[in-house]
């Protein structure tokens, strides 16, 4: 779904992400999808603004630099994207990477961290219309079991 409507109306989120962005503790690993990507651009100093195009239940094919979420998939890969509300590309956040840009708009569909253990992804891996997305959560769920870095 599109969510409850910007980063700023996602409850305890963006209280989270401050603490592990910006905080001294331990690095905590994050995997934002949707509107989770939206609050990792926003707290991290990004602008979330409209989308150029709404693109609720829309395939985007999406490339990648294959490295951390992205590593072993297809490059490009088709993602569904459920979303009105973007990063924009003028405002990615210090320390951020965009990992991923959707082909037909050239929205940005990953960023990643430079040094923690923080990525982000527009579209939606966990479903079955994103292809290969289960490779998605999977690489993110094997570095948090063998503490490898993200980036």
């Amino acid at each position: 779904s599109p969510g409850p409507c910007t980063p700023d109306q996602s409850g305890v989120c963006l209280d989270i992400l401050r603490w592990a962005l910006l905080a001294e503790g331990p690095k905590i690993p994050i995997f934002g999808v949707c509107l989770g990507h939206q609050a990792i651009g926003e707290v991290a100093g990004g602008t979330v603004r409209q989308a150029r195009n709404i693109m609720h239940g829309k395939a985007s094919m999406v490339s990648h630099d294959g490295k951390g979420l992205f590593e072993g998939m297809p490059n490009p890969f088709s993602a569904i994207r459920y979303h009105s509300l973007i990063v924009t590309r003028d405002s990615v956040p210090p320390g951020f990477l965009v990992t991923a840009t959707s082909n037909d708009d050239g929205e940005i569909m990953g960023l990643r961290h430079e040094s923690l253990p923080i990525e982000g992804v527009q579209f939606h891996p966990e479903s079955v219309l994103t292809e290969d997305g289960f490779r998605i959560v999977q690489n993110f769920v094997d570095r948090v079991e063998a503490q490898v870095p993200i980036s």
